[in-house]
């Protein structure tokens, strides 16, 4: 073996040791959620295997290896918001790695360079939302959950990990609102609109008792027919079921609807912080994407208020 290669060798599982300890650091200091981590760990092993396949040394990355790792993604028909998140992902591992002394800043500043075109959030019409309401419309316990779980999410913009989250005691009929635990396990209160209020109440009055099996999962808000408490992947499932039950584009998903809270609130005259608050972003440049998809309306806004207009 050459000495080269035992250099590439000695990287590659280096940066694998790194990975494990960065999504540990996640977990337990970050304290992300187990899915989050989880999300990590993949792109991680994705990308460790590509280094391995195509003989780079992850610590001495040059910016041209990094782009022939995107461009493979690309033409593996990746979306650029996916790509995003695994580019995303190593800079941190790599900035992180940095700060531990373990890689070179070097490979950080490779890893920092390539921008990539950001797309505006997928939201959904009114006339969406509606048709996606209309296909829980019955009486069942079934029916009764769904439509709960639809209006929640859209009343308070919460992430799907959130709404699996939800106790019984976390949602308040009497104050009209919700409390959320979002990511880092912060806590946040959300205000609930009436029609959500009353299909919460409806539930919990007419459908949850029938789900309820032998005890089990008695604080969980969402419970599935079998009475267990159901995860964000089945709640997903369940999103994805009434959307084709409604008709509507099959890409659409729960964070489409958390979108469209945002925007709504952002067109309806929301100040920027308070939308922030809402969705619990940390950074408030993160709820700032959300403005261009209120443009038009933001323009109706000015040209109504501005002395000029």
């Amino acid at each position: 073996m050459t000495p080269e290669a035992k250099v590439r060798i000695a990287e590659q599982d280096e940066l694998e040791r790194g990975a494990a300890d960065y999504c540990s650091y996640l977990g337990e200091v970050r304290r992300l959620s187990p899915n989050t981590v989880r999300g990590y760990r993949e792109d991680f092993e994705a990308f460790v295997s590509w280094a391995h396949r195509e003989g780079v040394a992850p610590l001495s990355l040059t910016h041209r290896e990094l782009r022939a790792y995107l461009s493979e993604l690309s033409r593996a028909g990746y979306s650029v918001r996916t790509i995003s998140r695994r580019l995303s992902a190593l800079r941190g591992l790599y900035r992180w790695m940095l700060r531990e002394g373990r890689c070179p800043s070097a490979a950080v500043a490779a890893v920092t360079s390539p921008k990539l075109s950001k797309t505006l959030p997928r939201t959904m019409s009114d006339a969406d939302v509606s048709a996606l309401l209309d296909t829980c419309a019955g009486s069942d316990p079934v029916d009764l959950r769904d439509r709960a779980f639809l209006e929640l999410l859209y009343a308070t913009g919460a992430r799907i990990s959130e709404v699996a989250g939800l106790s019984v005691s976390d949602v308040d009929l009497v104050s009209a609102q919700a409390r959320l635990f979002g990511k880092g396990s912060k806590e946040r209160v959300v205000p609930l609109y009436e029609r959500a209020l009353d299909s919460v109440a409806l539930y919990l009055e007419r459908g949850r008792p029938h789900l309820v099996r032998d005890g089990r999962s008695a604080d969980a808000l969402f419970l599935s027919t079998r009475g267990n408490a159901m995860s964000a992947d089945a709640l997903r499932t369940r999103f994805e079921r009434r959307v084709a039950e409604a008709g509507l584009d099959p890409s659409l998903t729960p964070h489409a609807m958390r979108h469209t809270f945002a925007t709504e609130l952002l067109g309806g005259g929301a100040d920027l912080r308070s939308v922030q608050e809402l969705l619990g972003h940390e950074s408030l440049a993160t709820t700032q994407i959300y403005t261009h998809l209120s443009v038009d309306r933001l323009k109706d806004a000015a040209k109504a208020a501005h002395p000029r207009s």
